[in-house]
């Protein structure tokens, strides 16, 4: 990957990070932390992984009004980027935490039963 992709990432996520917690009014969307974004080959399009911070199990709801804001943190996000065109964005729901989470609860299954 180029580096001046990797700087456009960073700097998208830095962006949307301070977008989201500042101007997205909507109180269904909660605590939500930006964990990742990973631009296609022309930029054109951005994925946006996103977690979850508060304990409720209503992540597709809430990932649904963060979907209804885009137009407002896509228009915010190009007010902030110095490139000719913003990308589209796409937010997806990271669980990779929750894997990890997993896979923790399962290893120290196995060292209570190796215990035994």
């Amino acid at each position: 990957m180029s580096l001046k992709k990797e700087r456009l990432q960073s700097e998208i996520l830095r962006h949307l990070t301070l977008i989201i917690r500042d101007d997205v009014k909507d109180s269904s969307v909660g605590y939500v932390t930006v964990t990742d974004v990973i631009l296609n080959n022309d930029s054109s399009i951005a994925k946006v992984y996103v977690t979850f911070l508060d304990k409720y199990n209503k992540d597709e709801y809430r990932l649904a009004a963060l979907n209804k804001a885009k137009g407002l943190i896509r228009s915010k996000l190009s007010k902030k980027l110095t490139i000719r065109k913003c990308p589209e964005i796409i937010f997806v729901l990271d669980t990779s935490l929750q894997k990890a989470n997993r896979i923790d609860e399962i290893i120290s299954q196995l060292n209570k039963e190796e215990e035994k």
